[in-house]
């Protein structure tokens, strides 16, 4: 290991590539190296210890991570180097013949022996690697540093068992382990204590979640005894699987008002053939049985989705399928990828689609979504909306937030502005005066009637 001088030895830089979870795992890795007496700086240049929390989704995110890990490397005299997450997972051992400057890698199941490993590490070992798997150690640490003070995630299943034939999970993240009802309870309860008042579930099939203890609680029956707290707001979960998304998941909406109004539901193609050779383990019609399901409820619960383009095999008319399935659903939200092959899963070997035809696709079927979010955000004209502030926009004088069905809301409060009053973390609502594609535009019509403004801090 190269000494580190003692002005930074005890500080670290950790940046975080991916999904919510890679979020929340980063939230976890901060509390543990706070718990050791590390503390946190802005830039990797400060930092005795640098961090990549990496995604191995696909292979943009990755080449990413080997770019950072290329600029650090002229930079990384003095510093320890260590890569997490999916990419520490994925390519192992391999990292230290791409990168020989990376000190340590640890997977995403490993966190908890990250104080371990740097102890190895500080002792003078070098290539350490933490790649456990099949663990459940990652659910419970004992110090979480969380980015927002008023919405917190929640990790309650890990792991996937579904074996998509273009996915690198399975691999990067392990079998599926579900969380006991009573520690995620637990860590709710504790939430709310310190004033949180929406949390996010989290797993990479969040509904499969099936309680391993003897209560034997379902996802819809967490769902609901989460969305009792008192002082709980709003419950969101994500990401669902269709296979397991069950009648008694709506329900628990329709008869819990902290359960949110929107479902993150990942169809992936609008063909049942790619939808086969993917392994996804339903067709186009389980699928649309589901959203049937989910548009009859009492309360009107938007869906948002994830497709790929471009999957091998795929072809126009699978293609054209998958257009026509966004005039159906009509999604408030889609996010949209070209294939990615990815190293060890079975659809890697199979005859790929040339990337120009990808690209046409892709940016075809974000078009028709662009159409699709246009109109039916316009409808929302006039509408009042309750809107939980995450942030604000010095620019243009407005606050971010986000209502229910997970719409982004920004509005002015040209009163407020008057007095300096800090919204951020409060529930407002707010009256929509215009419309984009990806978010609405409006004023504070009233606070809402559980939201005080009284001890607002003054914004700076």
């Amino acid at each position: 290991m190269r000494p580190i001088p003692e002005s930074v030895s005890k500080t670290f830089y950790i940046e975080t590539f991916g999904c919510q979870m890679n979020v929340h795992d980063s939230e976890k890795v901060r509390g543990l190296l706070e718990q050791r007496g590390y503390s946190r700086v802005k830039s990797a240049d400060e930092a005795g210890l640098v961090l990549y929390n990496t995604c191995s989704i696909r292979d943009k995110a990755e080449r990413k991570v080997f770019a950072r890990l290329s600029q650090i490397k002229r930079r990384s005299a003095g510093k320890t180097v260590g890569v997490l997450g999916c990419v520490a997972q994925h390519n192992g051992a391999e990292i230290f013949e791409r990168a020989p400057h990376v000190d340590f890698v640890c997977g995403s199941a490993s966190y908890n022996a990250l104080p371990g490993i740097l102890d190895r590490v500080e002792a003078g070992e070098s290539r350490v690697a933490g790649l456990e798997l099949d663990t459940d150690e990652t659910f419970d640490v004992p110090r979480v540093d969380r980015v927002r003070a008023y919405t917190a995630y929640i990790t309650i299943i890990e792991g996937c068992d579904k074996a998509c034939t273009y996915c690198v999970v399975p691999f990067t993240r392990g079998p599926e382990r579900s969380r006991s009802s009573a520690s995620v309870m637990r860590e709710a309860a504790h939430l709310q204590e310190l004033g949180y008042t929406e949390i996010t579930l989290l797993g990479q099939t969040v509904n499969s979640y099936s309680d391993p203890s003897p209560a034997g609680w379902s996802f819809a029956r967490l769902l609901d005894e989460i969305g009792r707290l008192p002082r709980i707001r709003r419950v969101r979960f994500t990401t669902s699987h269709p296979s397991d998304f069950t009648p008694d998941i709506v329900e628990a909406i329709d008869r819990n008002e902290s359960l949110c109004d929107w479902v993150h539901l990942p169809v992936q193609s609008g063909s049942t053939s790619v939808l086969r050779a993917m392994r996804r383990t339903y067709s186009r019609d389980d699928y649309m049985r589901c959203v049937a399901m989910i548009k009859a409820a009492a309360r009107r619960i938007e869906l948002s989705t994830d497709i790929i383009v471009g999957f091998p095999g795929e072809t126009e008319s699978d293609f054209q399928q998958t257009l026509g399935l966004l005039d159906e659903v009509e999604y408030a939200s889609v996010f949209s990828f070209k294939y990615s092959a990815r190293k060890g899963t079975v659809a890697a070997g199979m005859p790929q689609i040339p990337e120009a035809v990808k690209g046409r696709r892709l940016i075809e079927l974000q078009q028709r979504q662009r159409e699709i979010q246009i109109r039916r955000n316009a409808e929302l004209i006039g509408r009042t909306e309750e809107v939980l502030v995450e942030g604000w926009r010095k620019r243009f004088g407005q606050w971010i937030g986000r209502t229910t069905q997970n719409r982004v809301l920004n509005f002015a409060d040209p009163e407020g502005l008057a007095t300096g009053r800090d919204l951020r973390g409060t529930y407002c609502q707010a009256r929509v005066t215009a419309a984009g594609p990806n978010s609405l535009v409006g004023e504070l019509a009233s606070p809402s009637a559980r939201a005080a403004f009284q001890g607002l801090r003054v914004l700076q």
